[in-house]
């Protein structure tokens, strides 16, 4: 199996996207949107921040590629605990008003403050990702996460000794019911005898599901009291806790959004990371900086997926080669998805 390569998955991104570039939007150094500074990529972390080792961080090294290699000024900024629709719309405005572009909103939660801000910058390029926000200068930056978790789930399905599997999702929103989706159909359709045992944090983001480790290694443990021995987590921080439960049980983690087998706050669990189902979360993000870099930026709806090497799964874990017919059956159920044959649902 060929791990996805960050470099070809930049490269894959920034093609896929000029395609469909537009001219439309500028920089926003010009009258009221600007402020005068010719200032470049900012991004606005979703709940839990950078230092997730998964989703927020892979935001995180897109904005570090651009800012090397365009050589501007950047800016990352954290959510606020309980903030609301009116904080992020206020971090939105106060990014554009500064002078950066693009200004992208790591998450679906900034959907309704993007709208509005959008709406008044029309010269600043906005970007979401994981939502699809209408505007003439907004890029919604979405992913197959189905894809990535139907890959992850066939690994479950071949790794497992027990029978049982695990799946602990972040909040229960149709966005994480995309990875609940894809990894159980993945497990099902390799091995119909092994059982899910599916959970969810939380109701909303609120409570804090994407951003409580003890929240993710209590559902782990939960889950490993049933036996299973394979546990995928789509919780953002709070897959940490389902992490570090599966390491202290011996048995299988499943990673997600970043390969966290290399993620250096999770090192000593390491061995534990079977494998992590990616999104390109980073190549997307500096693919928008780029098109803006270029004069070209970029608008509507951009979808990452298998095809284009926009999801994947990695298999930087040694171990994952030693799971008897864990690659060919990854291989085949690639090749189904990306040739057709295998459709992968999203609920």
């Amino acid at each position: 199996m060929r791990r996805i390569s960050r470099l070809t998955r930049v490269a894959v991104g920034v093609a896929s996207l000029a395609l469909a570039a537009t001219a439309c939007g500028g920089t926003s150094s010009e009258g009221d949107d600007g402020g005068g500074d010719d200032k470049g990529l900012a991004i606005a972390y979703d709940v839990g921040g950078k230092g997730d080792q998964s989703f927020n961080d892979a935001a995180y090294r897109g904005l570090e590629q651009a800012k090397k290699e365009f050589g501007y000024t950047t800016a990352d900024i954290e959510p606020t605990d309980g903030e609301t629709d009116a904080d992020k719309e206020q971090r939105l405005s106060s990014l554009a008003k500064q002078g950066y572009n693009p200004v992208i909103g790591v998450g679906f939660a900034y959907g309704t403050a993007m709208k509005a801000v959008a709406a008044k910058y029309p010269d600043t390029t906005f970007g979401i990702v994981d939502s699809v926000v209408e505007g003439k200068n907004v890029a919604s930056l979405v992913f197959a996460e189905n894809e990535a978790s139907y890959l992850a789930g066939v690994t479950a399905a071949k790794a497992t000794k027990t029978n049982t599997v695990g799946f602990v999702g972040g909040v229960n929103v149709p966005l994480i019911h995309k990875f609940q989706a894809g990894y159980e159909q993945g497990v099902k359709d390799t091995n119909p005898k092994v059982k899910v045992i599916s959970q969810y944090l939380t109701q909303t983001a609120e409570e804090g599901g994407f951003a409580s480790p003890d929240k993710g290694k209590a559902a782990a443990e939960g889950q490993i009291e049933k036996k299973a021995d394979v546990v995928y987590a789509a919780a953002g921080l709070s897959g940490q806790g389902v992490i570090e439960a599966a390491a202290k049980a011996k048995v299988w983690a499943i990673g997600v959004d970043s390969d966290q087998y290399k993620q250096e706050a999770l090192a000593k669990y390491k061995d534990s990371i079977l494998t992590s189902a990616l999104k390109d979360i980073d190549g997307a993000v500096y693919a928008l900086a780029k098109s803006v870099e270029d004069g070209k930026p970029l608008t509507g709806t951009h979808t990452f997926d298998l095809k284009s090497d926009g999801v994947g799964l990695s298999d930087s874990n040694p171990k994952f080669a030693e799971i008897p017919g864990a690659k060919e059956a990854v291989e085949k159920a690639k090749a189904g998805i990306v040739d057709g044959s295998i459709k992968v649902a999203t609920e």
